[in-house]
């Protein structure tokens, strides 16, 4: 499909040069999506957004950008970068100059991950998708360039959001089938489809998607643990099941939320107190540099949460992994910090001892990249299992013996 008026000269520099890096990276292969991030302008769909600065007072703050400064706003829109493109109106503040805080709740997707995601959908002609997630619209400008706008169909939870992406697609000559809803429900009106694909992250397959997903097709999303998350295709097949690796692709999403605003805040949960201190055999540095070993670690340690600890007495921050009302705990301190190398933990057993096998399994495995992993899905549960190489066999993570 042709976009109603060719890019401008200045905007055509750009497209040309934005697609150059995307393909120099390997994150553009198909002519078909070349062809479309080479003649669907970004700038239409981010009129404005917001850049992180740190003002006078040594707060970070947001600072709008948009045509007002022209040569500074097409830089970051043909940048590869991921623009923060709304905030929720009920954290938004004042601050210094131009800037306000708050809570990012929309975004524009970096084109290379973007790029990536529609190459390993692995589109056919004549097939109908669903994408969860309209944001500013750019992304369904990209399909609907490559399949027809009558057979792209995308699904918001924040109506506002719905009316402008609507808006923007029509300018350059796109009508597909847009509205506002939880997307976790998909869009049944619609259904069913071919290829949904999601861009906000999920800790189960919904039901619903595996109702509307044909026989056959894929399921691209953004699957995560309280510890670590990633993008996983999954096939479905009869009986509203789904199976399918984390693809090469990485990337982490926004979680899916209920509501248009933003999420709730968890409460600090009340530590049950230390039970015990040793030497540690797996170290922050370990957890942090590592993401297989992480996503590893979301498959076996599904009741914990991944998070960051400052202790008020030390000054020293912590890789701390618990359960989320904080009846047990364990945490090492970051590099250069006091006590590395040192883990502490509280509650009625020690979480970190998990912790040391499971990196003692993974190393004897000679470390499996992510996509050694994969996801079941069925209207009940979604799994996490592991494949030994060269092997048919399928190992659900959670039968494994450390």
């Amino acid at each position: 499909m042709n976009i109603q008026q060719p890019p401008s000269p200045e905007i055509r520099r750009r497209l040309d040069a934005m697609v150059a890096e995307l393909r120099q990276a390997g994150a553009l292969v198909s002519p078909r999506w070349m062809d479309a991030f080479t003649n669907v302008p970004r700038h239409v769909f981010v009129p404005r957004l917001f850049i992180q600065e740190i003002d006078a007072r040594g707060i970070t703050v947001w600072c709008p950008l948009d045509d007002g400064d022209r040569e500074a706003w097409l830089d970051a829109v043909y940048s590869d970068t991921t623009l923060v493109t709304a905030l929720d109106e009920d954290t938004v503040a004042p601050a210094d100059g131009d800037g306000t805080t708050g809570i990012a709740t929309s975004s524009s997707t970096a084109p290379s991950l973007m790029a990536r995601m529609l190459e390993d959908l692995r589109v056919e002609d004549g097939q109908r998708v669903l994408e969860v997630g309209t944001g500013t619209g750019y992304n369904a400008a990209l399909l609907s360039h490559v399949l027809g706008d009558q057979r792209v169909h995308s699904v918001d939870i924040h109506p506002a959001l719905v009316g402008a992406a609507r808006e923007r697609l029509a300018s350059v000559g796109f009508k597909p089938a847009l509205v506002s809803g939880d997307g976790r429900h998909g869009f049944p009106g619609h259904a069913p489809y071919d290829r949904i694909i999601v861009t906000c992250s999920v800790t189960a397959i919904p039901r619903a998607w595996l109702e509307q997903t044909r026989p056959g097709g894929v399921i691209l999303t953004d699957v995560t643990s309280g510890i670590e998350g990633g993008l996983a295709r999954l096939t479905v097949g009869e009986g509203l099941r789904a199976e399918g690796r984390f693809t090469s692709t990485t990337g982490r999403f926004m979680a899916s939320r209920h509501g248009e605003r933003t999420y709730e805040q968890p409460r600090r949960p009340t530590y049950a107190p230390v039970s015990g201190t040793r030497d540690s055999t797996v170290s922050a540095a370990d957890i942090r540099a590592n993401y297989a070993f992480r996503l590893l670690l979301g498959g076996l340690l599904p009741d914990l949460e991944l998070v960051y600890h400052h202790d008020d007495a030390t000054g020293a921050l912590a890789v701390q992994l618990q359960r989320p009302d904080g009846s047990a705990w364990a945490r090492t301190p970051l590099p250069g910090h006091p006590g590395e190398g040192v883990v502490t933990w509280g509650g009625t057993h020690d979480i970190w001892q998990r912790v040391e096998d499971a990196w003692r399994w993974w190393a004897d495995r000679d470390k499996p990249d992510h996509t050694r992993f994969g996801i079941t899905a069925d209207i009940h549960t979604t799994g996490m299992w592991w494949q030994p190489r060269d092997e048919d066999e399928r190992v659900p993570i959670g039968n494994l013996t450390l």
